[in-house]
């Protein structure tokens, strides 16, 4: 019976320590607050992490504490438990353009060709550069707020749809819901042939 309780817990620290190298983490902001109280002020931190594990998923938490680095890891903590999955074009881009909303965060969110890299701002970027999008050109265009503007982005990627989704919704085939862009280099073609 006593074997029992220590095997689960052997079993549930090798996977903490399977999952480590798997998430990526990224502090975005870090806060003193003080409290003041009759024996004088009580400081202590907010900290906001984004984590991800760079190949489509990603997730962020709040976490407060007296000191850094315990906020740091409570932040760290609630992140890996609110991440979500984030369907992505080629392992590198947004498969098209979004606007994300959360309070008086406003974000918008465009497709990029290759080459193009992250052209986003502070908290945007970091949630991009976590979820593994290589190329994307973001702004914000409200609250500057940190908080605000992650949950706007994350409102926004969550709205995100593969064309695999969206076919399988409606019944069709991937290739009937993309544009065919095919089309276009052979009319030029058959013109310089002609010409």
């Amino acid at each position: 019976m006593a074997r029992e309780p220590n095997n689960r817990d052997g079993g549930r620290g090798r996977r903490d320590r399977d999952e480590a190298p798997e998430f990526a983490d990224r502090l975005v902001a870090i806060n003193r607050v003080s409290k003041t109280t009759k024996g004088g002020k009580n400081f202590g931190f907010a900290a906001l992490v984004v984590v991800g594990d760079q190949k489509g998923r990603v997730g962020f938490g709040k976490g407060k504490a007296k000191e850094v680095p315990e906020a740091i890891r409570k932040a760290t903590e609630a992140a890996k438990r609110a991440m979500i999955r984030v369907p992505l074009k080629e392992a590198r881009t947004l498969h098209h353009d979004i606007e994300g909303r959360h309070g008086a965060g406003k974000v918008v969110m465009r497709t990029a060709p290759t080459g193009t890299g992250i052209i986003a701002g502070g908290p945007m970027r970091a949630v991009f550069e976590m979820l593994g999008v290589h190329d994307v050109v973001a702004k914000s265009t409200g609250s500057q707020n940190p908080y605000n503007m992650i949950r706007a982005t994350l409102d926004g990627l969550t709205q995100q749809q593969s064309p695999r989704s969206v076919a399988q919704r409606r019944g069709k085939k991937v290739a009937d819901i993309l544009p065919r862009r095919e089309d276009a280099p052979e009319t030029s073609t058959q013109v310089a042939e002609e010409a």
